[in-house]
């Protein structure tokens, strides 16, 4: 990211001075004019401008090229954080685990828009749908973080875009989008509450409370095979549970041009198989799964923790509409067998 200039004193400011000064020599006994203060600007400027932006995608870019080309999680930090961190971790475990099968999931940095957010404080969070990959997967969303004012840049996560999903219309980045705050009443569901919401509905589908104001999507029903698939393969030889947690308050809550906004957050997916039948074991025949968990087979217990990546569209307040999953992407970061 390209430093800003430095901000030159207007020219105004420098005639006050000059005019005080000739006064002084003259032993004029009239008192100087007081300086006017510049009235704010009406509207915050957008955090970055999109030199900037391109400029930090080229960085994340070039550290990712490295990173994956070694599978070295070291080169990362100067460029991800937070759930990007973990997943990107756990791809390069995938890979080495597969002998390259899986390789790690392809983040384009040629941005097709970014939704960039007005603000002058930090952290800020700034939103950038990609191309679509070579591999011709789906158009990624890259939510890309700066926590302090003198920190990089980083990619705190990423999401698939969903089949059939469109972005809502949002500012130009030029002119930045409005940061809506965690406890805004102005949306359907305030940005601080909707990521407990959606872990809700994760958890216990049409039974949840807030059933209703999600709309059903892939992502969800995702979530739902790897469920049906931990039943299937404990059978009869114990029980499968899950559990879902939001990973602190979402990362980025920006305005859309309808009064919505789109919400970026993050949460865990615990998937746990218990092993009651006396003398049953469970292969680790996935070897990402094995590697993960540094076992072949578990005796008593299997745990798998996913990290997820959601981004949102929420409505309005009043709004008939639902709240929509515009990207979603589940991997899995940890495992432990017993």
């Amino acid at each position: 990211m390209k430093a800003p200039e430095h901000v030159r004193r207007p020219a105004a400011t420098v005639g006050v001075a000059s005019v005080v000064v000739l006064g002084l020599l003259a032993g004029c006994g009239s008192p100087p004019p007081e300086p006017v203060a510049q009235p704010a600007p009406a509207v915050v400027a957008a955090a970055l401008t999109v030199p900037q932006t391109e400029d930090v995608l080229a960085a994340l870019g070039q550290t990712l090229e490295a990173a994956d080309a070694d599978l070295d999680s070291s080169q990362l930090p100067p460029r991800l954080e937070g759930p990007a961190m973990a997943m990107r971790r756990a791809e390069y475990v995938r890979a080495s685990a597969t002998d390259g099968d899986k390789p790690p999931t392809v983040l384009p940095t040629k941005v097709l828009t970014s939704v960039v957010p007005q603000t002058t404080s930090w952290a800020r969070t700034q939103l950038a749908v990609t191309e679509q990959p070579d591999d011709l997967q789906a158009q990624r969303i890259l939510v890309l973080r700066q926590g302090t004012p003198r920190s990089q840049y980083r990619l705190w996560g990423w999401a698939r875009l969903m089949p059939g999903a469109q972005m809502p219309t949002t500012a130009l980045a030029e002119d930045g989008s409005e940061v809506v705050p965690a406890s805004s009443t102005s949306l359907l569901v305030p940005p601080g509450e909707v990521l407990t919401q959606f872990t809700d509905v994760l958890a216990k589908g049409s039974k949840s409370d807030y059933a209703k104001t999600f709309e059903d999507s892939p992502f969800q029903q995702e979530l739902e095979d790897l469920r049906d698939q931990a039943d299937k393969g404990v059978g009869e030889a114990g029980s499968a549970s899950s559990t879902y947690e939001p990973l602190g308050n979402p990362a980025a809550a920006l305005r859309t041009i309808d009064g919505g906004a789109i919400v970026a957050g993050a949460f865990t997916a615990v998937s746990t198989i218990s092993i009651t039948l006396d003398g049953a074991k469970l292969p680790l025949s996935d070897p990402f799964l094995a590697a993960l968990a540094g076992a072949t087979s578990a005796s008593k217990k299997l745990t798998r923790t996913y990290t997820g990546v959601v981004v949102l569209y929420v409505p309005p307040e009043g709004s008939d509409a639902s709240v929509q999953v515009l990207a979603g992407e589940l991997v899995m970061t940890e495992a432990d067998a017993s």
